[in-house]
């Protein structure tokens, strides 16, 4: 189930024009000098005069040479950066996306890129760029045309750093298999991933990388009502997936910090069924429990030094004789009683008996979940930006500066008794959901504060608009983004390694 990376990547101090294509990095108000004027020497000058020609000068667009006389390569391309000495590394990730749609469009199978003046980090960000926008879900087309396949494998880095840069790339490579396993889970099909074969994928793709991974049945849940209440109406039983990767050095014992992510496989709404225009794309309403499952794949290779916990309730949200109905009362894993008024509320369910399990166990020193959670979240922040809600400042600032680095953004969202009194209940402790439409995304995170220990730091992200935005994003295409990775490595790296 698990694809393998579509680009191989290499890296060395010296142009071979071994390739089909020679890409030259420049910035703004570059000159030919070089390595640059050593190949427009060979080729008589013809770089230089097919830029005075088009008026470029580094600043914007790119330059094609096809066939230049006196080099081996086919076609020479000079890609513009702009001012090199503002852009950040999410710029230098951006243009490297950027570069394999042109070089995609092209056709080109083979390029070696010429990375001259530019920094370690700005070239391994680079190179990140293109890994991430090279992913294609494509398993299940029989018959490929020259539109849907992805011509570039291989990729040369030309720098003189060359070793150093490899060792920075690798790092981004573990992110970037992690955001790809994230991304295929979430374009999986139905009748392929459900809760038992999801557990499945998780444990054979997981444990071979170091991760301990545990399933739980329904029998160990037996006590875990609002999550069961939600698969009971589907034939595919229910799991609860448990990752641990322990690579803490200064102290093996060190609390965990975790990861839940909300895992339903398919979503129908249940007996408040959704419209059927557009059902299919329910089957990414696992998207959170991806994002864990991805996560957990970065950290394992990269031997992240941290302690952490990954954990996912996979269900699957169905109509039958014997679903759950709009009424009916459940008590959760913590001894709370929830009244289940709209049966398509039901991530907020399966993350609070998650919650409960993940709290009374490893005692987490900060917990992050992820769930497509709710509509209203693509209505406040669009396809752009995740809603972020927390009780602990310091994690909210935490994540939001990851988010920047990352490119996967998030915007603060508030919590607060005006919003959770909402879900009062005079049938049971709380209801799943809190009446009127408005303030939708913010009711659904007083739901689960409800279940968080009052001294453990917590953080929500609503990554309803973010997972498969509509329109695809630079960074990623069109599909699914397998948001949440990236940034929540790139968290654990800036704060919570040892």
């Amino acid at each position: 189930m698990i694809s393998k990376p579509r680009l191989a990547f290499s890296f060395t101090s010296s142009i071979t024009q071994k390739n089909d294509a020679l890409v030259v990095l420049c910035a703004e108000n570059f000159d030919f000098t070089g390595e640059l004027q050593s190949l427009d020497q060979k080729c008589g000058g013809a770089l230089k005069r097919a830029a005075e020609v088009t008026n470029f000068d580094g600043s914007v667009g790119e330059v094609d040479v096809i066939a230049p006389t006196g080099l081996d390569v086919a076609r020479v391309i000079l890609f513009a950066v702009g001012k090199n000495n503002q852009l950040t590394g999410l710029d230098f990730t951006k243009l490297g996306a950027c570069l394999f749609t042109i070089l995609e469009q092209r056709k080109i199978t083979s390029v070696e890129i010429l990375t001259e003046g530019f920094g370690d980090a700005s070239i391994f960000e680079f190179a990140h760029g293109l890994e991430l926008r090279s992913y294609r879900f494509d398993k299940y087309l029989t018959q490929h045309d020259d539109k849907t396949l992805t011509k570039l494998c291989d990729v040369t880095i030309v720098c003189s750093n060359y070793e150093g840069v490899e060792a920075g790339f690798a790092l981004r490579a573990a992110a970037a298999a992690g955001n790809r396993l994230a991304r295929d889970l979430v374009h999986e099909v139905p009748n392929v991933l459900y809760p038992a074969s999801y557990a499945d994928v998780v444990k054979n793709h997981l444990e071979p990388l170091g991760v301990e991974v545990t399933v739980l049945n329904e029998q160990d849940m037996a006590q875990w009502g609002a999550l069961l209440g939600v698969g009971q109406g589907s034939i595919r039983e229910s799991r609860c997936v448990v990752m641990q990767w322990r690579g803490a050095t200064t102290d093996q014992n060190e609390r965990p910090i975790a990861f839940v992510g909300k895992g339903v496989t398919f979503d129908t709404g249940g007996i408040s069924i959704k419209p059927s225009a557009g059902m299919w794309e329910m089957k990414m309403d696992m998207g959170g429990s991806a994002a864990v499952v991805g996560l957990m794949t970065a950290l394992a290779k990269r031997q992240s030094k941290v302690n952490a916990v990954g954990i996912v309730g996979l269900v699957e949200n169905m109509p039958d004789g014997g679903a759950q109905r709009p009424g009916d009362i459940v008590k959760s894993l913590s001894g709370q009683t929830i009244q289940v008024l709209d049966t398509d509320a039901e991530g907020r369910l399966v993350l609070a008996d998650v919650l409960t399990y993940v709290q009374e166990t490893y005692k987490p020193r900060a917990i992050v979940d992820l769930a497509t959670l709710t509509g209203a979240m693509i209505v406040s922040l669009g396809y752009e930006k995740s809603g972020l809600f927390s009780n602990n400042d310091a994690l909210a600032d935490q994540i939001f500066t990851a988010g920047e680095v990352t490119g996967e953004h998030v915007w603060r969202m508030p919590l607060g008794k005006e919003y959770n009194k909402k879900l009062d209940s005079a049938e049971a402790d709380m209801a799943n959901i809190g009446g009127k439409r408005t303030g939708g995304s913010i009711t659904a995170a007083c739901f689960l504060e409800r279940f968080i220990n009052n001294d453990t730091p917590w953080a929500h992200l609503d990554i309803a608009g973010t997972a498969w935005p509509e329109g695809g994003n630079v960074l990623t295409g069109n599909g699914a983004t397998g948001v949440g990775v990236r940034l929540l490595n790139q968290l654990v790296a800036d704060h919570y390694e040892s």
